[in-house]
């Protein structure tokens, strides 16, 4: 397979663990933005193509065992989604998530892809404490 790069972007928020910055993750439907990244598609010879996008969060659990819904928009319609449990106090509490989507095919133009969380259980509580890197390389594929 051919492959030509597009595109690339990338962003890390937040480069090292640290407690003192933490930040709860919204209760669902809410959801806490963890990071945003634009791409850009050429008009020309741009297909077929695939945007390889690829995350990494630090979450601490507090309570309970909290279920982390992470989900990839593109331009505001989600593409990709996963859950992570979460367990706090007496076991596991530090967690890297790191998780990786595709998105083919897309069209021509500029796209905002953003990465998202949200807690999908009640009563529990899990924090984003860092790091936070979201990046995304676009290229056009070729068999």
């Amino acid at each position: 397979m051919i492959v030509r790069i597009l595109d690339k972007a990338a962003v890390q928020p937040r480069s090292r663990f640290n407690l003192a910055n933490s930040v709860t993750i919204r209760r669902s439907p809410a959801r806490t933005v963890l990071a945003t990244v634009v791409i850009r598609i050429p008009v020309v010879n741009s297909r077929p193509n695939r945007v390889d996008l690829v995350a990494t969060v630090g979450v601490r659990g507090v309570t309970g065992i909290a279920q982390i819904l992470f989900r990839v928009f593109r331009d505001g319609v989600q593409i990709f989604n996963t859950l992570q449990g979460i367990e706090s106090t007496g076991s596991e509490q530090n967690y890297a998530v790191t998780f990786q989507a595709e998105d083919r095919n897309v069209r021509p133009g500029a796209h905002i892809y953003t990465v998202t969380a949200e807690n999908r259980m009640a009563g529990t509580r899990a924090d984003i404490v860092g790091p936070i890197s979201f990046s995304a390389l676009a290229v056009r594929t070729r068999s």
